[in-house]
């Protein structure tokens, strides 16, 4: 009966774990997620920001599994993803925390069901928002009691603490017992996923007499190491980088470690010392891993530049080449599977790239219309058919993606804004079959001998230069909700764009009529109206991001 009251107290303390967790991504992890892609300007900012995101979501592994997505996706350089896998070890901390305070201090139960009863009826509400906060106040709940229910089951009377002789046994083996802990503890929490969670059952353990401090302290330094199982196993099938990133992780943890291991009595006095006299040992070891995260940062972070030296070492650069083959894997991981937030940043930092190629292309057509050579045609046509494939497989991939998102669990504001982003795609992808529409009239000008007079080129230019413009408008403008001002921008640029081809085609028609070679001025015809057409979908991206929320 024992061994199922603790068998369902450590359930109840890891579902409780998780539905915070999850409720916290739900209701604030975009947003935090979105911080964490912007706010790691240098290695001091990335470990607040490490450390704030830890603290908020009471996951490292979901923060470490974040990073090396976003290593992978380039929205994180390895440099800038340092300091926020040393803040995510530090923030991980917190959770020691809550249940060495709270947890032995107060009769936690008490206030446990009611917490849960207000979260359960904060889910029943219309609004997402209030239907998160309720599912991590109910996971709040859930982790005090599950936690009430785990220190009542490992709590013993004296003369039933003989059972558990063997453990005694174990810790008595001095360095030995060490490694055994740390072993244990690395397994243990590898298995869980979670250090949080096994920090709690150590800290139970020992407040209730089951392990000794020695024993304890290296239990919490083999979670350390254990907890780098989800940044292994995200890192597998990316980029050289994004690997570095996850071995970095791996290496704080395991060098730490180690270093304690070699003055470990003299680490576990410092811990004494500045543990205050009056305080049990479920705060002494919360402090000792804190000081433990603390110390390994400070010794590590100012050699940030040849710890990523030693990891390229270690792992090689991707082989080089250009590579003619888009490749968008939709990789749901675990720990964040219930926040699309990360996916939906990936899927915007996609269409990003997509843009800039678009605006390659454009810039490609300009040199074209300038240079109506062989020249164009030997350096630039390849090139272009090469990209605008590149674009057609963005395409179908990058659909695919945002439709696997769209079956997650997306709120209605998600949803809206998905939708949008796939009709963005659409029109990116339609811009460069504009775009290559015109190289191929330019060629066929340039392979027949057709000339334009001086007069057309010359009213073309401002032309192309207003398209120009209404691209780069929206390349600044890729991802971010346009408002009133802006859509009249846009408005503005599409309306002249549609006057200047309306008086462009009416000077070619005269021209016709005047006995101009009719072949030379209805390719002209034609590239003044695919021009227009890029203009058409700069306007419906336009549109588009206006009704993003």
């Amino acid at each position: 009966m024992g061994l199922l009251q603790l068998v369902g107290s450590l359930a109840f303390l890891l579902y409780g774990m998780k539905l915070m967790s999850d409720g916290v991504q739900k209701s604030a992890g975009e947003r935090l997620q979105r911080a964490l892609s912007v706010m790691t300007g240098n290695r001091f900012k990335g470990l607040l920001t490490g450390l704030f995101i830890t603290m908020v979501i009471q996951s490292s592994g979901a923060t470490t599994v974040m990073v090396v997505t976003f290593v992978n996706a380039g929205l994180l350089t390895l440099r800038q993803s340092v300091g926020v896998i040393f803040g995510a070890n530090i923030g991980t901390t917190i959770t020691a925390w809550i249940v060495s305070i709270f947890g032995f201090n107060f009769k936690i139960s008490a206030f446990a069901l009611p917490i849960f009863g207000a979260g359960f009826f904060l889910t029943l509400t219309k609004r997402s928002l209030n239907k998160n906060i309720g599912q991590a106040l109910m996971g709040f709940g859930l982790l005090f009691l599950g936690l009430s229910m785990l220190s009542d089951s490992l709590s013993f009377k004296p003369e039933q603490l003989s059972r558990f002789s063997w453990i005694d046994d174990i810790q008595s083996w001095g360095a030995l017992s060490w490694a055994i802990a740390i072993i244990v503890g690395t397994l243990v929490t590898a298995i869980l996923h979670s250090s949080s969670a096994f920090s709690a059952i150590v800290i139970t353990m020992a407040y209730n007499g089951l392990i000794g401090w020695e024993f304890s302290a290296a239990l919490i330094l083999g979670s350390g190491i254990g907890s780098t199982i989800d940044a292994i196993l995200a890192a597998f099938g990316t980029s050289a980088d994004a690997k570095r990133a996850a071995l970095i992780h791996v290496l704080f943890n395991v060098v730490g470690t180690v270093l304690v291991l070699i003055f470990y009595r003299p680490f576990l006095s410092l811990v004494e010392f500045l543990t205050p006299k009056s305080a049990n040992i479920a705060i002494q070891i919360s402090i000792l891993q804190s000081a433990f995260k603390v110390i390994s940062t400070i010794m590590f972070l100012p050699f940030t530049k040849q710890g990523i030296a030693l990891c390229a070492k270690i792992i090689p650069d991707d082989k080089k080449g250009k590579n003619n083959f888009y490749r968008l894997d939709f990789i749901e991981s675990a720990l964040v599977k219930e926040n699309v937030g990360a996916y939906i940043i990936r899927a915007e930092k996609e269409i990003k790239d997509m843009t800039d190629l678009a605006t390659d292309m454009f810039d490609i057509i300009q040199i074209g219309l300038k240079k109506r050579d062989q020249t164009f045609i030997d350096e630039h046509m390849e090139e272009i058919v090469q990209m605008e494939n590149y674009a057609d497989q963005m395409h179908e991939q990058l659909t695919r993606y945002i439709v696997h998102i769209e079956r997650m669990a997306v709120n209605e504001k998600q949803m809206e804004n998905l939708s949008l982003m796939l009709s963005i795609i659409g029109d990116l992808e339609s811009m460069t079959d504009e775009c290559l529409n015109i190289a191929l009239l330019i060629k066929r000008a340039i392979e027949k001998n057709m000339s334009f007079e001086t007069e057309d080129a010359d009213q073309l230019i401002p032309y192309v230069e207003l398209a120009r413009q209404f691209l780069q408008f929206i390349h600044i403008n890729i991802n971010k909700h346009l408002d009133a001002d802006k859509l009249s921008m846009a408005e503005e640029l599409e309306g002249q764009i549609d006057l200047y081809r309306k008086n462009l085609k009416r000077i070619a028609r005269k021209r016709l009529e005047k006995g101009a070679d009719v072949k030379a001025e209805l390719l002209y015809i034609d590239i003044v109206r695919q021009i227009e057409k890029i203009g058409d979908r700069a306007f419906g991206i336009a549109e588009a991001l206006g009704q993003t929320q």
